[in-house]
């Protein structure tokens, strides 16, 4: 589609380039999903939360932050919000009490399953423009740039901790 120059807000040389590309429609997608869970009086860590114990089974919070890939003290606050709810159930761990163990509960599998309906249909708008096999193809090439972009994150994480104990050989 040829747009006149005129009629544009972007630079062209931002709109050829995939990488702003993505972070658009990321963008995009994210009011979206905020949007529509917002509706329904949820929030995007409610069902990361809610998934993570699904799938994985009780967790204390430390690992529930990692399964759900979030800051312990946003998991703090959304395990909060989920308990009061019913959602979830917070139990001191008889082998270590400093510590909890989350676990989901019937009120909250109900609830991820009427969010994963909620989820799904913000996919859909977004998404409205591809067919499902472009859908395919896109989910695709995404998981393979998201698997590179997570191996050079744990690359850089080695090297850092390689370096660092170098130093600290050096200084002993």
């Amino acid at each position: 589609m040829i747009v006149n120059s005129a009629d544009r807000t972007t630079p062209a040389l931002l709109t050829t380039k995939p990488t702003w590309l993505i972070s658009q429609v990321a963008a995009h997608a994210h009011a979206v999903v905020a949007g529509r869970l917002g509706e329904a009086g949820a929030r995007g860590y409610h069902i990361r939360v809610l998934a993570a114990l699904a799938e994985f089974g009780p967790a204390s919070q430390v690992g529930l932050g990692r399964h759900a890939e979030m800051d312990r003290s946003d998991v703090t606050v959304t395990i909060g919000e989920l308990a009061s709810a019913g959602l979830v159930r917070r139990v001191t761990d008889a082998g270590d009490r400093r510590r909890n163990v989350i676990t989901i509960t019937d009120e909250g599998l109900a609830r991820l399953r009427e969010l994963d309906g909620i989820l799904s249909a913000a996919q859909e708008e977004v998404l409205a423009a591809l067919s499902d096999c472009e859908r395919s193809v896109l989910a695709g090439l995404l998981e393979r740039l998201l698997e590179r972009a997570s191996g050079a994150a744990r690359d850089t994480r080695r090297r850092e901790e390689t370096q660092g104990t170098r130093q600290q050989r050096a200084r002993e």
